[in-house]
Protein backbone atom coordinates (compact mmCIF):
# COMPACT_ATOMS: atom_id res chain seq x y z
CA UNK A 1 0.00 0.00 0.00
CA UNK A 2 1.26 3.19 -1.10
CA UNK A 3 1.97 6.39 1.20
CA UNK A 4 -1.01 8.39 0.09
CA UNK A 5 -3.48 5.48 0.49
CA UNK A 6 -2.17 4.62 4.02
CA UNK A 7 -2.44 8.11 5.19
CA UNK A 8 -6.24 8.12 3.32
CA UNK A 9 -7.26 5.33 5.18
CA UNK A 10 -6.06 6.86 8.66
CA UNK A 11 -7.69 10.21 8.11
CA UNK A 12 -11.04 8.50 6.38
CA UNK A 13 -12.25 7.55 10.29
CA UNK A 14 -11.22 11.33 11.66
CA UNK A 15 -13.54 12.79 8.93
CA UNK A 16 -16.42 10.66 9.28
CA UNK A 17 -16.32 11.98 13.06
CA UNK A 18 -15.95 15.60 11.91
CA UNK A 19 -18.74 15.31 9.53
CA UNK A 20 -20.99 13.96 12.30
CA UNK A 21 -20.13 16.53 14.75
CA UNK A 22 -21.20 19.06 12.08
CA UNK A 23 -24.26 17.98 11.83
CA UNK A 24 -27.10 20.38 13.08
CA UNK A 25 -28.49 19.55 16.71
CA UNK A 26 -31.96 20.48 15.70
CA UNK A 27 -35.20 18.28 15.52
CA UNK A 28 -38.08 18.03 12.57
CA UNK A 29 -39.77 20.79 14.41
CA UNK A 30 -37.23 22.95 14.64
CA UNK A 31 -36.51 22.63 11.05
CA UNK A 32 -40.17 23.36 10.16
CA UNK A 33 -40.61 26.60 12.65
CA UNK A 34 -37.48 28.03 11.36
CA UNK A 35 -38.70 27.47 7.80
CA UNK A 36 -42.21 29.20 8.41
CA UNK A 37 -39.93 32.00 10.17
CA UNK A 38 -38.01 32.75 7.18
CA UNK A 39 -40.87 32.29 4.73
CA UNK A 40 -43.27 35.31 6.88
CA UNK A 41 -39.97 37.26 6.89
CA UNK A 42 -39.38 37.03 3.17
CA UNK A 43 -43.71 37.62 2.44
CA UNK A 44 -43.27 40.57 4.50
CA UNK A 45 -40.20 41.82 2.58
CA UNK A 46 -41.81 41.02 -1.13
CA UNK A 47 -44.88 42.45 0.20
CA UNK A 48 -43.83 46.29 -0.75
CA UNK A 49 -42.80 45.33 -4.40
CA UNK A 50 -46.07 43.63 -5.08
CA UNK A 51 -48.17 46.41 -3.92
CA UNK A 52 -46.18 48.55 -6.10
CA UNK A 53 -46.69 46.79 -8.92
CA UNK A 54 -50.44 45.49 -8.50
CA UNK A 55 -50.74 49.33 -7.99
CA UNK A 56 -49.47 50.28 -11.38
CA UNK A 57 -51.81 47.44 -12.78
CA UNK A 58 -54.81 49.07 -11.58
CA UNK A 59 -57.04 51.43 -13.23
CA UNK A 60 -57.98 54.80 -11.80
CA UNK A 61 -61.00 54.01 -10.07
CA UNK A 62 -59.36 50.71 -8.22
CA UNK A 63 -56.29 53.71 -7.18
CA UNK A 64 -59.14 55.59 -5.08
CA UNK A 65 -61.33 52.28 -3.93
CA UNK A 66 -61.54 52.19 -0.09
CA UNK A 67 -61.08 50.26 1.60
CA UNK A 68 -57.64 49.56 -0.89
CA UNK A 69 -57.02 46.00 -2.52
CA UNK A 70 -53.58 44.66 -3.27
CA UNK A 71 -54.33 42.73 -6.13
CA UNK A 72 -55.92 44.23 -9.25
CA UNK A 73 -59.47 43.40 -9.75
CA UNK A 74 -58.88 44.61 -13.74
CA UNK A 75 -55.33 44.75 -14.46
CA UNK A 76 -54.72 46.73 -17.31
CA UNK A 77 -51.71 48.87 -19.11
CA UNK A 78 -53.12 51.84 -19.33
CA UNK A 79 -51.06 53.43 -16.64
CA UNK A 80 -47.79 53.00 -18.40
CA UNK A 81 -49.08 53.42 -21.95
CA UNK A 82 -50.17 57.06 -20.47
CA UNK A 83 -46.99 57.32 -18.84
CA UNK A 84 -45.10 57.35 -22.40
CA UNK A 85 -47.69 59.22 -24.04
CA UNK A 86 -46.72 61.78 -21.18
CA UNK A 87 -43.29 61.53 -22.03
CA UNK A 88 -43.36 62.09 -25.97
CA UNK A 89 -45.04 65.21 -25.59
CA UNK A 90 -41.99 66.26 -24.23
CA UNK A 91 -39.54 68.36 -25.76
CA UNK A 92 -36.85 66.50 -24.50
CA UNK A 93 -37.07 62.75 -25.65
CA UNK A 94 -37.77 59.71 -23.30
CA UNK A 95 -34.71 58.12 -24.66
CA UNK A 96 -32.39 61.23 -24.10
CA UNK A 97 -33.60 61.22 -20.28
CA UNK A 98 -32.78 57.22 -20.11
CA UNK A 99 -29.56 58.02 -21.96
CA UNK A 100 -28.11 60.41 -19.36
CA UNK A 101 -29.28 58.39 -16.06
CA UNK A 102 -27.54 55.23 -18.26
CA UNK A 103 -24.34 56.90 -18.98
CA UNK A 104 -23.95 58.62 -15.81
CA UNK A 105 -24.77 55.25 -13.36
CA UNK A 106 -22.40 53.20 -16.26
CA UNK A 107 -19.61 55.81 -15.90
CA UNK A 108 -19.95 56.52 -12.01
CA UNK A 109 -20.26 52.70 -11.24
CA UNK A 110 -17.44 51.54 -13.19
CA UNK A 111 -14.52 54.69 -12.13
CA UNK A 112 -15.81 54.03 -8.67
CA UNK A 113 -15.05 50.34 -8.71
CA UNK A 114 -11.65 50.68 -10.51
CA UNK A 115 -10.39 53.82 -7.67
CA UNK A 116 -11.83 52.20 -5.04
CA UNK A 117 -10.49 48.56 -5.55
CA UNK A 118 -7.06 50.38 -6.36
CA UNK A 119 -6.90 52.42 -3.26
CA UNK A 120 -7.84 49.66 -1.24
CA UNK A 121 -5.46 47.19 -2.67
CA UNK A 122 -2.89 50.34 -1.48
CA UNK A 123 -3.56 50.89 2.06
CA UNK A 124 -4.85 46.85 2.39
CA UNK A 125 -1.28 45.00 1.14
CA UNK A 126 1.20 47.89 1.70
CA UNK A 127 2.75 49.72 4.54
CA UNK A 128 3.58 53.46 3.96
CA UNK A 129 3.91 56.54 6.48
CA UNK A 130 0.24 57.62 7.00
CA UNK A 131 -1.25 54.65 5.87
CA UNK A 132 -3.74 54.00 9.12
CA UNK A 133 -4.17 58.32 9.15
CA UNK A 134 -5.67 58.42 5.96
CA UNK A 135 -8.31 55.04 6.14
CA UNK A 136 -8.91 57.17 9.84
CA UNK A 137 -10.08 59.94 7.78
CA UNK A 138 -11.77 57.47 4.57
CA UNK A 139 -13.58 56.10 7.94
CA UNK A 140 -14.82 59.25 9.34
CA UNK A 141 -16.02 61.00 6.14
CA UNK A 142 -18.39 57.98 5.75
CA UNK A 143 -20.31 59.90 8.95
CA UNK A 144 -21.28 62.57 6.45
CA UNK A 145 -24.44 62.97 5.14
CA UNK A 146 -25.14 64.52 1.51
CA UNK A 147 -26.75 67.54 3.64
CA UNK A 148 -23.24 68.30 5.43
CA UNK A 149 -21.34 68.28 2.53
CA UNK A 150 -23.67 69.64 -0.33
CA UNK A 151 -22.42 73.40 0.16
CA UNK A 152 -18.70 72.56 -0.30
CA UNK A 153 -19.03 70.65 -3.18
CA UNK A 154 -21.08 73.03 -4.93
CA UNK A 155 -18.40 75.40 -4.19
CA UNK A 156 -15.80 73.37 -5.27
CA UNK A 157 -17.87 71.99 -8.28
CA UNK A 158 -18.53 75.43 -9.25
CA UNK A 159 -14.85 76.65 -9.30
CA UNK A 160 -14.24 73.15 -11.62
CA UNK A 161 -16.64 74.46 -13.75
CA UNK A 162 -18.70 71.36 -13.64
CA UNK A 163 -22.07 72.65 -13.03
CA UNK A 164 -24.62 71.40 -15.40
CA UNK A 165 -22.47 69.04 -16.65
CA UNK A 166 -22.36 65.17 -16.31
CA UNK A 167 -19.02 65.22 -14.45
CA UNK A 168 -20.89 67.12 -10.91
CA UNK A 169 -22.35 63.76 -10.48
CA UNK A 170 -19.56 61.00 -12.14
CA UNK A 171 -16.28 62.43 -10.05
CA UNK A 172 -18.24 62.90 -7.18
CA UNK A 173 -18.93 59.51 -6.99
CA UNK A 174 -15.85 58.61 -7.99
CA UNK A 175 -14.52 59.73 -4.62
CA UNK A 176 -17.34 58.26 -2.20
CA UNK A 177 -15.72 56.67 0.92
CA UNK A 178 -17.85 53.46 1.24
CA UNK A 179 -16.47 52.13 -1.49
CA UNK A 180 -12.67 52.09 -0.66
CA UNK A 181 -13.69 51.18 2.68
CA UNK A 182 -15.65 48.01 1.70
CA UNK A 183 -12.51 47.33 -0.45
CA UNK A 184 -10.06 47.78 1.91
CA UNK A 185 -11.77 45.35 4.45
CA UNK A 186 -12.33 43.00 2.15
CA UNK A 187 -8.59 42.63 0.71
CA UNK A 188 -7.33 42.54 4.34
CA UNK A 189 -8.54 38.62 4.34
CA UNK A 190 -6.82 38.18 0.87
CA UNK A 191 -3.37 36.22 1.76
CA UNK A 192 -0.10 38.02 1.62
CA UNK A 193 1.68 34.77 0.54
CA UNK A 194 -0.33 34.80 -2.44
CA UNK A 195 0.57 38.00 -4.26
CA UNK A 196 3.81 37.29 -3.23
CA UNK A 197 4.08 34.00 -4.91
CA UNK A 198 2.60 35.80 -8.38
CA UNK A 199 5.84 38.08 -7.98
CA UNK A 200 7.90 35.92 -7.31
CA UNK A 201 6.72 34.32 -10.74
CA UNK A 202 7.88 37.85 -12.49
CA UNK A 203 3.64 39.32 -12.23
CA UNK A 204 4.06 43.13 -12.15
CA UNK A 205 1.93 45.27 -9.86
CA UNK A 206 -1.08 46.27 -12.31
CA UNK A 207 -0.74 41.85 -13.22
CA UNK A 208 -1.34 41.34 -9.51
CA UNK A 209 -4.08 43.59 -9.06
CA UNK A 210 -5.94 42.71 -12.32
CA UNK A 211 -5.04 39.09 -12.33
CA UNK A 212 -4.58 37.86 -8.79
CA UNK A 213 -6.45 40.47 -6.44
CA UNK A 214 -9.87 41.08 -8.45
CA UNK A 215 -10.95 37.94 -8.95
CA UNK A 216 -10.40 36.61 -5.28
CA UNK A 217 -12.47 39.68 -3.87
CA UNK A 218 -15.89 39.68 -6.45
CA UNK A 219 -17.80 39.20 -3.51
CA UNK A 220 -16.83 42.76 -2.63
CA UNK A 221 -16.80 44.77 -6.10
CA UNK A 222 -20.14 43.20 -6.90
CA UNK A 223 -21.47 44.45 -3.96
CA UNK A 224 -20.04 47.62 -4.60
CA UNK A 225 -21.53 47.57 -7.92
CA UNK A 226 -25.26 47.34 -6.29
CA UNK A 227 -24.59 49.82 -4.11
CA UNK A 228 -22.91 52.50 -6.62
CA UNK A 229 -25.58 51.90 -9.19
CA UNK A 230 -28.44 52.27 -6.87
CA UNK A 231 -26.79 55.88 -5.30
CA UNK A 232 -26.39 57.19 -8.97
CA UNK A 233 -29.39 55.39 -10.69
CA UNK A 234 -31.82 57.18 -8.45
CA UNK A 235 -29.72 60.15 -8.15
CA UNK A 236 -32.38 63.10 -8.96
CA UNK A 237 -29.05 65.38 -10.03
CA UNK A 238 -31.13 69.07 -10.07
CA UNK A 239 -28.62 70.42 -7.48
CA UNK A 240 -25.85 70.65 -10.43
CA UNK A 241 -27.68 70.27 -14.01
CA UNK A 242 -30.19 72.53 -14.66
CA UNK A 243 -30.12 71.75 -18.74
CA UNK A 244 -33.22 70.13 -19.58
CA UNK A 245 -31.86 68.05 -22.00
CA UNK A 246 -29.01 66.59 -19.52
CA UNK A 247 -31.88 65.40 -16.82
CA UNK A 248 -31.78 62.32 -15.23
CA UNK A 249 -34.58 59.89 -16.14
CA UNK A 250 -35.37 59.57 -12.21
CA UNK A 251 -35.92 63.42 -12.09
CA UNK A 252 -38.28 63.42 -15.42
CA UNK A 253 -40.47 60.47 -14.01
CA UNK A 254 -41.06 62.45 -10.52
CA UNK A 255 -42.56 65.72 -12.21
CA UNK A 256 -44.98 63.52 -13.87
CA UNK A 257 -45.61 61.88 -10.16
CA UNK A 258 -46.11 65.61 -8.77
CA UNK A 259 -48.77 66.25 -11.50
CA UNK A 260 -51.43 65.87 -9.26
CA UNK A 261 -54.74 63.30 -8.92
CA UNK A 262 -55.45 62.92 -12.96
CA UNK A 263 -51.41 61.24 -13.06
CA UNK A 264 -51.93 58.73 -10.21
CA UNK A 265 -52.32 55.83 -11.76
CA UNK A 266 -49.15 56.78 -13.99
CA UNK A 267 -47.26 57.97 -10.46
CA UNK A 268 -47.64 54.67 -9.77
CA UNK A 269 -46.25 53.30 -13.27
CA UNK A 270 -43.41 55.76 -12.07
CA UNK A 271 -42.60 54.11 -8.88
CA UNK A 272 -42.17 50.04 -10.71
CA UNK A 273 -40.05 51.83 -13.42
CA UNK A 274 -37.72 54.04 -10.76
CA UNK A 275 -37.33 50.71 -8.83
CA UNK A 276 -37.19 48.06 -11.73
CA UNK A 277 -33.41 48.44 -12.41
CA UNK A 278 -31.82 48.42 -9.23
CA UNK A 279 -34.06 45.48 -8.00
CA UNK A 280 -32.95 43.39 -11.28
CA UNK A 281 -29.10 44.54 -10.91
CA UNK A 282 -29.65 43.43 -6.78
CA UNK A 283 -31.15 39.74 -7.55
CA UNK A 284 -28.69 38.97 -10.18
CA UNK A 285 -25.59 40.27 -8.47
CA UNK A 286 -26.66 38.36 -5.33
CA UNK A 287 -26.54 35.14 -7.07
CA UNK A 288 -23.02 35.86 -8.50
CA UNK A 289 -21.90 36.89 -4.93
CA UNK A 290 -23.12 33.60 -2.95
CA UNK A 291 -21.65 31.50 -6.11
CA UNK A 292 -18.01 32.99 -5.37
CA UNK A 293 -18.55 33.19 -1.62
CA UNK A 294 -19.72 29.50 -1.75
CA UNK A 295 -16.70 28.34 -4.35
CA UNK A 296 -13.96 30.68 -3.31
CA UNK A 297 -12.55 30.22 0.65
CA UNK A 298 -8.99 31.39 0.53
CA UNK A 299 -6.91 30.86 3.55
CA UNK A 300 -3.37 31.29 4.80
Amino acid sequence: MSKKKREAAVEKPYRKKLIRRRKPNRSIGGDVALGIFLLLVAAIMFFPIVYAVSNALKPLDELFMFPPRIFAKNPTMDNFSDLFVTMGKSWVTFTRYLFNTVFITAVGTFGHLIIASMGAFVLAKYDFPGNRTFFKIVTVAMMFSYYVTGIPNYILINKLGWVDTYWAIIIPAFASPMGLFLMKQFMEGLPTSLIEAAKIDGANEWRVFSGIVMPNVKPAWMTLIIFSVQGLWNNRASTYIYSEERKTLVYALQQIQAGGIARTGQGAAVLVVVMIVPILIFVFSESQILETMASSGLKD
